[in-house]
């Protein structure tokens, strides 16, 4: 198996080369393989007989870099079947060369790597930056948001040209104002450096790159990244903290409980409303509980966010094998299936009733809905609606014998019987029960808003209207916004 050695050519020119990389170049019987020949020591090296065979057509006839690394890799493995070859790129091989990686974790052919230059160094010394403060070193080609911690100096390279510097600047403005100032570095360590300080939204428009441009983000004040989860983070252990908020210091689980309802009510009012803005909002206000009651847990010693992230990300991942594993299912009623089955065997305590899942903090229409479902599935149900329907009647009758008998107590819970039966036969017409008492109240809301308009507009007061008055305008109202509810 023969040898593929790479060679380091420095970011500049031949001052950059050690002596024994131009030793071997100068020596070399061969020509000698380069990713690109567009790079400023392979013109002195040519003047001093060395010949070079480049990839640059490569990058020419592929529309991917993936694409482009690959063919050049294939091609090197191709000629090395023959004999040794010597194959170079610019600054250090072990430096942002994905043609090297793939190599390294080729098995057709041996990898001999001499060092050279990096032109990160020469990137430091340009930008009067130390790396120690923090930093991060990215390929431009394959920018990831997810990726940036813009709290560290960055260096985004490969910024070959005006397509990549665009989609840079598209990736940047996500996170950063559009006029925050970048440097673009180009030919670093050469005769032919330059800087060049741009507002982020200029850069792919006013400086002209190439495949020796470079793009350095300076650090970002946190008070610019607000809109990032570790701030928010920041921001509640600084109220729960020594010097602290007073009011978010004393708050427990306990004390919390009805805000986290509250919200979760105001944002099911916003989705109603189709209020994006809205939405968000409330979204917002729901998050502040759960990261309220993770700093808790932490300040406790119990659990943090780490951990609430960390389950349901587990949690979502083994419950979706469809996606995440090698299952397949043919629709969503498999996959609910599948839900059921992975969530039983996720359960390490057996309950003592099927029903203990059915948490009784529910509001009640909805716990007596999902008291039905459980008791449903282990075959304690109706087979017939007309049962249901006989049901809620019999319930009825029975509320009205209580009240004719004057007995309150067993009017309250007759009732409560009825409107369970009730809740039943809107199960078995697949009606959900939550749902269509909302609408009624949207209704009932609208109408009497527009009784109340009615009587603004006739300078009274409701309460001044007789019944049959009240009547009247409630029908008008009903004939007005019929249909709108």
């Amino acid at each position: 198996m023969n040898t593929v050695k790479i060679l380091g050519l420095g970011a500049g020119g031949l001052e950059q080369l050690s002596l024994g990389v131009y030793r071997q170049l100068i020596h070399a019987n061969d020509p000698v393989y380069s990713r690109t020949l567009d790079h400023p020591v392979l013109r002195d090296l040519e003047n001093e007989g060395v010949d070079f065979i480049g990839f640059d057509a490569v990058y020419e006839q592929n529309d991917r870099f993936s694409a482009v690394y690959e063919r050049i890799v294939d091609e090197l493995v191709e000629a090395a079947k023959e004999k040794d070859i010597i194959y170079v790129v610019p600054g250090h091989p072990m430096l942002a060369e994905r043609t090297v990686q793939l190599l390294l974790a080729d098995q057709r052919v041996n990898v001999a790597i001499q060092g050279g230059q990096s032109y990160l160094d020469d990137v430091f010394s340009a930008l009067q930056v130390d790396p120690i403060e923090g930093f991060q070193f990215l390929d431009a080609t394959a920018l990831d948001r997810s990726q940036l911690q813009f709290q560290s100096h960055i260096i985004l390279c490969q910024v070959y040209d005006q397509m990549i510097a665009s989609e840079v600047k598209l990736t940047l403005m996500e996170d950063l104002p559009p006029e925050y100032p970048v440097t673009v570095v180009t030919a670093a360590g050469s005769s032919e450096e330059a800087l060049t300080a741009v507002e982020l939204q200029e850069l792919d428009r006013v400086v002209e790159v190439n495949n020796l441009t470079s793009v350095y983000i300076p650090p970002v004040e946190k008070t610019r990244l607000n809109h990032q989860f570790f701030r928010l983070r920041e921001v509640i252990r600084t109220l729960r903290g020594p010097g602290g908020c007073p009011w978010d210091q004393k708050q427990t689980h306990e004390s919390l409980r009805s805000y986290l309802i509250e919200e979760a009510y105001e944002f099911i009012d916003a989705v109603n409303q189709l209020d994006d803005q809205h939405m968000a909002e409330e979204l917002g206000d729901i998050l502040l509980q759960v990261m309220l009651h993770s700093q808790i847990g932490e300040d406790e010693g119990f659990f943090t966010i780490d951990d609430v992230i960390a389950s349901i990300t587990e949690k979502m991942i083994r419950r979706h094998p469809h996606v995440f594993g090698d299952v397949h299912v043919k629709d969503t009623d498999e996959v609910v299936t599948n839900w059921d089955q992975i969530k039983k065997q996720e359960k390490t305590v057996s309950s003592e009733s099927l029903l203990d899942s059915v948490p009784t903090s529910f509001p009640a229409l909805l716990q007596a809905e999902e008291l039905q479902k459980k008791a449903a599935k282990a075959g304690f149900d109706w087979d017939k609606v007309e049962f249901v329907e006989d049901k809620v009647k019999e319930e009825w009758a029975e509320f009205l014998e209580a009240k004719e008998m004057n007995q309150p107590l067993e009017m309250e819970k007759e009732f409560g019987d009825w409107l369970f039966a009730i809740t039943n036969l809107a199960r078995h017409y697949k009606i959900n029960g939550e749902t269509a008492l909302q609408r009624t109240n949207h209704k009932f809301r609208t109408r009497f808003s527009a009784m109340e308009r009615s009587a603004s507009d006739a300078e009274r007061a409701l309460d001044d209207y007789s019944l049959d008055e009240l009547e009247e305008l409630w029908v008008a109202a009903k004939i007005k916004h019929k249909g709108e509810e």
